[in-house]
């Protein structure tokens, strides 16, 4: 199994990779684990939901037919950890992988969420997608964790 976050754009800040590196790491004894960052779609010339138009096409380009694509929205089902952990377990059991999308500034397009197999939202408030990514990474590995039986989830 392998799991694949598709984010659009970077984090320039540099505030959040140190965070994103250490739950790669930790998500790495457990899963093949890699972060795809995307370009924004952006230019003068594009007009309103254009940005997001084109960054639909490039995400969908990028979905494998064993892929279980999670798109991330904030009209997304909560999960707690213990539900992703499940939802994590049956792409195991059934040889997929997991592709999950975190979009651009203007969000997702519906064609992202409409290819979804599940909409996931992480939280009711909205977070910087930057941050988001961290948050996704971590209950990926605590997913892992609870799978295993580990202490990590208390």
């Amino acid at each position: 199994m392998k799991v694949r976050l598709l984010s659009i754009g970077k984090d320039r800040s540099g505030l959040y990779e140190p965070a994103v590196q250490e739950y790669a790491k930790r998500l790495g004894h457990y899963t093949r684990f890699e972060l795809v960052e995307m370009a924004e779609a952006s230019g003068k010339r594009l007009k309103p939901g254009d940005a997001k138009a084109a960054e639909a096409e490039a995400i969908l380009s990028k979905r494998k037919p064993q892929d279980w694509l999670v798109a991330l929205d904030e009209r997304g089902s909560l999960l707690d950890s213990v539900e992703l952990s499940r939802y994590v377990g049956k792409a195991q059991t059934g040889a997929k992988d997991l592709l999950f999308i975190i979009g651009g500034d203007e969000g997702l397009d519906a064609r992202v969420r409409d290819a979804a197999n599940l909409t996931l939202s992480l939280s009711k408030m909205t977070l910087p997608h930057r941050l988001a990514r961290v948050v996704l990474i971590e209950q990926l590995y605590r997913a892992f964790t609870i799978l295993k039986g580990e202490p990590y989830h208390k």
